[in-house]
């Protein structure tokens, strides 16, 4: 049996009148007109209050202050604390010194290698340490220090800001020893055996003093020869006085020949080595001269010289002159070539790095002629020189 369709009944729909739709409309039309006459600040376009209103962001310029024709006195600015260094580097950190002013500061002296600057230079005094209670550079000074300084300090500080820039003067040069008496030998020639040693290797070699006394001048000639190293020769040529020695030339030959003049009218010692020229002072003498000048000084006057003694010469070399002071050491007995001898030690000692040590010995019984002499060089090389024979010319 099929089911029946049964169409749905329309149900009646309540109609509303026009006339009740017009008077709601009314209604509400006049409800909103009453609340827009009575509030209309809090509904709609209208603008919020200034005080909610943010405020505009405006900008202006700021003039500065006028200057201060009188500033206050600034307070001493606090000492800066020194930041630790870096744990990880110390290392590259820099170190910050202390400012010294420019004029307390005395530039070193350059060494001269003459004989007006022979003896030793000491050292220039260090610059005096600044006052930890003074401002630092820089720093404003307070108003009773400004105020302070007038015309009356003003030369004691420029006095003292001169004195602080001079150079230090150097010491003056040692006074060359006056001769008292002179005694010189005869003519004479004196062989020596010599040992030798150079960059660590010994060497033996023979040399030579030829001596010739005229009465009124002298030669003297130096001579070392050895195998395979060749020949050297230092001869001193001049006159003999009451002074002694009185050289007028002075030369070292090798391969080449250089060459020291003395020339007393012109006061000075010219070399041909193009050095710069040096005083010449009575008395002076060359490296060969000098060896028997001191023999002759000895011989002359023994007990002028007692051990402890010093006796100072102006000494030229092939290029420059020095001050050597030598030491009367002591009196020694050598076992020599020659034979055994009573021999006074005369030793000049290294002042400067680069000095030579010279000793020498002679024999009262000789006529103070010089039995031995050893010459060590600053690297440690020598030449030892001990007498094996004497001979008259």
């Amino acid at each position: 049996m099929q089911p029946q369709f049964h169409p749905p009944i329309p149900t009646a729909r309540r109609i509303v009148p026009w006339r009740t739709l017009g008077m709601l409309a009314g209604g509400v039309l006049l409800a909103h007109a009453l609340v827009l006459q009575t509030q209309p600040a809090r509904f709609g376009l209208a603008p919020e209050p200034a005080l909610q209103r943010a405020p505009a962001f405006i900008t202006r310029s700021i003039a500065p202050p006028p200057a201060q024709i009188s500033p206050p006195p600034a307070l001493p600015a606090p000492p800066a604390t020194a930041k630790p260094p870096p744990a990880a580097k110390p290392a590259q950190k820099p170190v910050i010194k202390q400012k010294v002013p420019a004029a307390q500061i005395k530039p070193t002296p350059p060494a001269i290698d003459s004989i007006a600057q022979s003896v030793l230079i000491d050292p220039p005094p260090m610059p005096p340490e600044p006052d930890s209670t003074a401002p630092a550079p820089g720093a404003p000074q307070p108003a009773a220090q400004t105020q302070g300084a007038g015309p009356d300090t003003a030369p004691a500080s420029a006095a003292s800001s001169a004195q602080a820039a001079a150079p230090p003067t150097s010491p003056p040069p040692p006074s060359q020893t006056p001769v008292t008496a002179m005694d010189l030998p005869a003519s004479v020639l004196l062989d020596y055996q010599m040992t030798g040693s150079a960059k660590g290797l010994t060497y033996h070699a023979q040399g030579e003093l030829a001596w010739e006394n005229t009465g009124a001048g002298y030669n003297a000639r130096v001579t070392a020869k050895a195998f395979l190293i060749g020949a050297r020769t230092l001869s001193s040529t001049g006159q003999i006085s009451a002074q002694g020695l009185a050289p007028s030339r002075f030369s070292d030959r090798s391969r080449s020949e250089l060459a020291a003049h003395f020339e007393p009218t012109k006061g000075q010692i010219s070399f041909s080595a193009n050095t710069p020229p040096v005083p010449w002072v009575e008395g002076a003498q060359d490296r060969v001269s000098v060896i028997l000048q001191l023999g002759g000084m000895l011989a002359g006057n023994p007990a002028g010289f007692p051990v402890g003694s010093t006796i100072t010469v102006l000494t030229a070399g092939p290029r420059d002159a020095d001050y050597w002071t030598f030491l009367v050491e002591r009196e020694e007995v050598l076992g020599l070539p020659f034979g055994a001898l009573a021999t006074v030690k005369l030793s000049r000692q290294p002042r400067r790095e680069y000095d030579q040590k010279v000793e020498l010995w002679y024999a009262p019984s000789l006529v103070y002629l010089p039995v031995r002499n050893k010459i060590t060089q600053a690297n440690g090389d020598f030449v030892d020189q001990q007498l094996k024979q004497v001979s008259r010319p």
